[in-house]
């Protein structure tokens, strides 16, 4: 029984995740269309950085990579 258990909270782990990438990269998308339609250099930072400051998580920028 522990083991539906764990695997149902990995399951929403996994799906809440992905959620995150998936808005992460919607929002780069948006934001390189907005650059090209101004003519301007896209100025959003690369990576998951936005999610991981999201969920509370270190990004290689907090440790000083």
């Amino acid at each position: 029984m522990a083991d539906k258990t764990h695997k149902q909270d990995d399951g929403a782990a996994r799906k809440a995740r992905l959620a995150g990438q998936l808005r992460a990269n919607l929002a780069r998308r948006k934001a390189q269309a907005r650059a090209r339609r101004a003519g301007g250099a896209d100025e959003r930072p690369d990576g998951l950085d936005a999610t991981c400051a999201e969920n509370g998580e270190k990004t290689a920028r907090d440790d000083g990579q």
